[in-house]
């Protein structure tokens, strides 16, 4: 589809069923764990403590962490966004099983629809909608779709495909079946009320962006070139922010085993390095699984420097032991 010596892909150079030249697979390790655990600050006890893991899980092996995998998917998708304007949101996310460390992820992309956007300050623009799976050497892990908007260098082409929002409820109980055959017994429960809105009360600053995104391969421009962002300043990979939201979650829940899915993630506005945020988790419906329960939340991400400007709205589904 294009030439990857070159700066593309450009909006007009998608076409609607193509799948983009994939990116460099990656075998886990542990200093990927370590890593990412630096940068975000995840306290997910089945990754940290392998002695919890093994015992949760009957395993010898030792866990990815879940938001660990996710960045690299991510990450392996973005010889699509290398022109991106923004990353609007994720939707349909399915993680379908839990990794262990030594398994080799890759990933494809591929262009699901286009639709134009109109010009701004004389930039050609477009919405991208990405279908992406990663799998690895077990088998399918995650399943998702993005849609990004990719700056063009010509008239807009006239697509106006039918690109879906970033949120559909998925309905509990059709997960309950994808769950592993874990003992979770060991694990801290969190009683947690339906409806509650907890603030966590450590707020955190973001850092370390630039590593993160080379880290995970993130070919945006945006995230490492101040000078093709509109506002001079480096932007900061949405997946960052949304790392952060569930490092405060797993604070917040310390017993949470397993992210098992996401209604959406909405990046509401840009955040930068150095930007302090405050995280909002909001339980939402839950519902009996394997042995403990599914848990719907809503994360919301807030800059309190900024006149608390709400930059994500994340809705993800975990697994964890029944409350109390």
């Amino acid at each position: 589809m294009f030439d990857t010596s070159r700066p593309g892909p450009f909006y007009e150079d998608f076409v609607v069923g193509a799948t983009l030249p994939p990116l460099p697979p990656v075998t886990l390790s542990e200093a990927d764990n370590v890593v990412y655990r630096a940068v975000t600050g995840d306290q997910h006890l089945l990754t940290a403590d392998a002695s919890a893991y093994g015992a949760a899980s009957g395993s010898s092996g030792c866990l990815a962490n879940p938001g660990l995998v996710m960045q690299y998917s991510i990450g392996q998708t973005t010889m699509a966004t290398r022109q991106a304007i923004a990353n609007l949101y994720y939707r349909s996310v399915r993680i379908l099983r839990p990794v262990e460390l030594g398994e080799t992820l890759r990933t494809t992309t591929t262009v699901l629809g286009l639709k134009d956007s109109a010009a701004k300050g004389g930039q050609y623009r477009g919405k991208v909608w990405l279908g992406i799976q990663t799998v690895g050497d077990n088998g399918p892990i995650v399943e998702y779709e993005r849609c990004a908007l990719v700056r063009g260098q010509a008239p807009s082409p006239g697509h106006d495909d039918d690109i879906p929002g970033p949120s559909e409820q998925t309905p509990l109980d059709a997960l309950a079946d994808t769950l592993p055959s874990w003992d979770l017994s060991g694990l801290p429960a969190g009683p947690w009320e339906i409806g509650e809105s907890l603030v966590d009360p450590l707020r955190d600053h973001v850092d370390l962006a630039a590593p993160l995104a080379r880290m995970t391969f993130n070919q945006a421009a945006v995230h490492r070139d101040h000078t093709v962002t509109a506002d001079g300043r480096r932007l900061v990979y949405g997946g960052h922010v949304q790392g952060l939201a569930q490092a405060s979650l797993t604070r917040m829940l310390p017993g949470l085993a397993m992210i098992v899915a996401w209604d959406g993630c909405d990046h509401l506005g840009p955040a930068h390095e150095g930007d302090l945020l405050e995280f909002t988790h909001t339980l939402m419906e839950r519902a009996a699984a394997g042995g403990g329960e599914l848990l719907r939340f809503e994360v919301t991400g807030t800059t309190p420097d900024d006149d608390n400007t709400t930059v994500l709205r994340w809705t993800p589904i975990v697994w964890a032991p029944a409350a109390s």
